[in-house]
């Protein structure tokens, strides 16, 4: 079967690297992104060279009307989305008492927010089909509720992304749907030399790569997993646990 995923924030990073996993098992791969043409079209033209097809997408997915239209645009695309990959996010770093209303909102509008749209118009679809995979991601310690002055909005966001996926995973296990989270910890493209320093943090010694995160989605996505929802993978290789 002519498989298709969707995965938002998929130009780079770890979106970018379970867009090509899954272009390499012959997956057609839609994704979204921002800002940099660039970035998505070399993205593109690597998941082509994988074996699959590719949809590179401007889209803002913190708007529910455009998040709800690049999922019909893909269905219009491809006719179905099988499995949609939720990485958009940005991270933000502030003082709770220094923390804008602004900078606030934005964590909530752009890392939770839009996972609840985009599962909500991809459900459809599945529930007919009697076959989904909806993927988010978290952060690794976000399941402890620990005090986090300096991230709380952020870390406030991915909280609640857990609790979503529960409620999302509850809803649609009985149409063959599961829903699951992967919360990474130190995951990095940074110079080896960050990422020793990063490594004295982590109990397993180094830090991971988004290659590391692409395997646990790869599983979640397959059908090895398809009792596997409501999870949350740590992936963090002991820290956050």
């Amino acid at each position: 079967m002519d498989r298709v995923a969707l995965i938002s924030g998929g130009a780079k990073g770890i979106g970018r690297a379970i867009g090509l996993r899954l272009a390499k098992d012959g997956w057609s791969v839609a994704f979204c992104y921002r800002t940099s043409a660039d970035e998505a079209a070399q993205t593109a033209t690597d998941i082509v060279a994988q074996g699959g097809r590719a949809l590179p997408v401007q889209c803002d997915v913190s708007d529910p009307e455009a998040a709800a239209r690049l999922v019909r645009q893909v269905e219009e695309a491809w006719g179905r989305i099988d499995a949609l990959i939720n990485c958009a996010g940005p991270y933000h770093k502030t003082g709770i008492l220094r923390e804008t209303a602004e900078g606030w909102a934005s964590m909530f509008d752009n890392n939770l927010h839009p996972v609840f749209y985009l599962s909500k118009a991809v459900a459809p679809g599945m529930k007919t089909r009697k076959w989904g995979r909806i993927l988010a991601f978290s952060m690794a310690d976000a399941d402890q509720l620990h005090a986090k002055p300096m991230v709380t909005a952020h870390y406030a966001s991915k909280v609640a992304i857990l609790v979503l996926v529960k409620s999302l995973a509850r809803a649609l296990a009985a149409h063959g749907v599961t829903v699951n989270a992967i919360s990474p910890g130190f995951v990095s493209s940074a110079s080896a030399e960050e990422q020793e320093e990063m490594g004295k943090r982590i109990p397993a010694g180094y830090v991971g790569s988004v290659e590391d995160a692409a395997n646990a989605a790869m599983y979640l996505i397959s059908d090895d997993a398809r009792y596997v929802t409501g999870s949350n993978i740590h992936l963090s290789g002991g820290w956050g646990i």
